[in-house]
């Protein structure tokens, strides 16, 4: 990535492609004063457009059609740069898609005695993203957890320091590579380049998770349309990733199957009257579903809430106890301590919370965006995390030391990749 710069504001571009919804923000970074500066904040964020579309050729994080992906991802864009009146050229991209897994390697380098400078750091980091270098993954992130200097470790900056060998902790996101790549692809054909790719469970992280409790211990679990991720932070550090091809779709797909009914009837009966818990009154309460067909003379089945609630409780615990599971098969359960954060779309289903603390037997809160100015009211909900998320990334990345994924740009870049996408809009459009 390009580094931001100290002095003067600068404008990014941002794009989720999520299973429900693809979004993208355009916003300018403004350097905070000296005093004002944040762990991980060096710059304010001011969201200039927004733009966003119901998903299409998108399944659980991956391009399963391309021209529709395509499309949505270029209206999305073309709503953004309207509202921000600026043209994109360049994107960071979040990732959810590609069996995400975390890796934990060790690495050193000689020093020689002398004091560490940017290019020891340089070399320790690549030393460690080597180990990590499949034929059929691609890294996502490499980042460095912690140095150490002659086998002492808990330094986190070691510049200037002197010593003999300079060893570096790190954790690689890795994906598959053939779904990073058609994601490019759908990408590159709306005549856009590809920054930097972020993967969501670390997007989602920076965006609804304070300071403490990155310190402290937490967990932050993205509940999507087509994916959970997970992501886990501690000493302040990005520390491991995972991802569950279930969300809150699935959710929508079984009232759809039990009930009998449309998705879109299906997906209204679960915003409206779905929760995750059942109450006193659920009995009591009829609800009207809809049939499937065109027939009028079909009328609406009357059923109890009682039915809708259960439909939804086994697929809600079904997702907790996964996500419990690959908590407690990481390693890192101890970690997290009593700490979870709950964010994303699905997580704004009713009881929610309440469940996850009975399932995960852990502190649970809903996590929104934060330290965000300029977002429209209906986009500070936790269905945006990620994407502020990325937002917040450049910054990050600027002071960790981030190395993005390696790959080819497909970039049409100027006036005359505007013009193209602009020619393609107005032929789709009249």
């Amino acid at each position: 990535m390009r580094p931001l710069p100290t002095k003067k504001s600068t404008v990014v571009s941002i794009l989720d492609i999520g299973s429900s919804k693809i979004c993208c923000l355009i916003a300018r970074l403004k350097p905070r004063e000296v005093g004002d500066v944040l762990p991980g904040r060096t710059h304010a964020v001011e969201v200039l457009g927004i733009g966003h579309q119901r998903s299409r050729g998108i399944k659980s994080g991956v391009v399963v059609d391309l021209d529709k992906a395509e499309q949505a991802i270029r209206m999305a864009v073309d709503a953004a740069e309207r509202m921000a009146g600026c043209t994109v050229e360049s994107l960071i991209v979040n990732v959810s898609c590609g069996r995400l897994a975390s890796e934990a390697f060790s690495a050193s380098v000689a020093l020689a005695g002398h004091e560490v400078v940017e290019a020891d750091i340089k070399r320790v980091l690549s030393a460690g993203r080597e180990h990590s270098i499949t034929e059929d993954r691609s890294v996502i992130h490499s980042l460095p957890i912690g140095y150490a200097i002659d086998g002492n470790g808990g330094i986190r900056d070691p510049r200037g320091m002197l010593g003999e060998r300079l060893g570096v902790d790190m954790h690689v996101v890795t994906g598959e590579s053939a779904p990073l790549r058609n994601l490019e692809l759908a990408i590159g054909r709306c005549h856009l380049s590809v920054e930097a790719m972020v993967a969501t469970p670390y997007a989602s992280g920076l965006s609804a998770l304070v300071d403490d409790e990155t310190e402290l211990g937490v967990a932050c679990v993205d509940l999507g349309g087509g994916t959970t991720t997970i992501s886990v932070f501690m000493d302040g550090q990005f520390v491991h990733a995972d991802a569950i091809a279930i969300g809150g779709q699935h959710v929508t797909t079984d009232i759809a199957r039990g009930l009998s009914t449309r998705i879109e009837d299906a997906e209204r009966l679960k915003t409206m009257h779905g929760s995750a818990l059942p109450s006193v009154s659920d009995d009591r309460d009829i609800l009207s579903v809809p049939p499937i067909g065109d027939d009028d003379r079909d009328l609406p089945n009357q059923i109890p809430r009682s039915a809708l609630t259960r439909i939804i409780r086994a697929r809600i615990e079904e997702i907790l106890e996964l996500v419990r599971d690959r908590l407690n098969a990481s390693g890192f359960q101890t970690m997290v301590g009593r700490r979870i954060v709950l964010t994303g779309g699905a997580s704004q289903l009713t009881g929610i919370t309440e469940a996850a603390r009975r399932i995960l037997a852990r502190n649970v809160r809903l996590g929104r965006p934060l330290g965000v100015t300029g977002l429209p009211e209906a986009a500070r909900g936790p269905a945006f995390s990620a994407a502020v998320g990325l937002l917040i990334y450049p910054q990050v990345a600027q002071i960790e030391q981030v190395s993005a994924m390696r790959g080819h740009r497909l970039a049409m870049t100027g006036t005359g990749g505007y013009l193209a996408r602009f020619g393609h809009w107005f032929r789709e459009s009249f």
